[in-house]
């Protein structure tokens, strides 16, 4: 399955290096490509190796990139531009750890460049607890984490990916809590650890398919 890659733009080679090492951590199925730093090691980021990074991370289905800084941001984009085909890869606007994590993920689930880009420009909105409210759950279940560390990064990335093509919205709950069950950054951020009971909630066409989904998860230790 082709996958959209990812492209990481930063003043700094060691900082793009890091993220794409995070990210691919989160997604391992995913082409996440650093262009960072200056050819001579310095700081700064450089045209051609942004071009490159591009071309080394479309599988066919398209490039992401993310950048760090302003400058960052303009050669993205001038590198964009000069694709034989400009519309294989677009610029996210999105923070640059927190987007490529969820990019990464979003990918990971076999979501197009909209739904990826979307997905980094999301990440680190607040949730939209409101709306959530106003719809009873179809499905709920109460699920005790064993594993060591809880919804740490692995496992947090793993219940997103595994819900991402499930028709229902799924939301999960710790103490006074609630994010998307599809945003690893939301699903890290409950802090959830090793004998919490978590709340599910689902609501859709395959919002017993979720529900069933994320006990297997649960009662496997994640596969830890």
């Amino acid at each position: 399955m082709s996958r959209v890659g990812l492209v990481l733009v930063s003043h700094s080679a060691k900082l793009a290096e890091g993220v794409a090492e995070l990210a691919a951590e989160m997604a391992p199925e995913v082409t996440v490509v650093p262009a960072g730093g200056l050819p001579d090691g310095g700081l700064g980021t450089d045209y051609d190796a942004v071009v490159a990074a591009v071309q080394r991370a479309d599988s066919g289905s398209g490039v992401v990139l993310l950048y760090d800084l302003g400058s960052a941001q303009m050669t993205a984009e001038l590198a964009t531009e000069s694709l034989a085909d400009p519309n294989a890869a677009v610029v996210a606007d999105a923070p640059l750890v927190e987007g490529a994590i969820a990019a990464a993920v979003a990918a990971q689930g076999g979501g197009d460049k909209t739904a990826v880009v979307y997905a980094a420009a999301s990440a680190g909105a607040a949730p939209d607890l409101a709306e959530a409210a106003e719809t009873p759950a179809e499905e709920t279940a109460e699920l005790t984490l064993r594993n060591d560390v809880g919804l740490h990064a692995r496992p947090a990335a793993l219940l997103a990916r595994t819900l991402a093509d499930v028709d229902a919205e799924v939301r999960v709950r710790l103490g006074d809590s609630e994010v998307d069950a599809r945003s690893v950054l939301g699903l890290m951020s409950l802090g959830a650890r090793q004998g919490d009971t978590i709340h599910i909630d689902a609501r859709g066409a395959q919002a017993a398919e979720a529900i069933r989904r994320a006990q297997e998860l649960v009662d496997t230790n994640f596969g830890e």
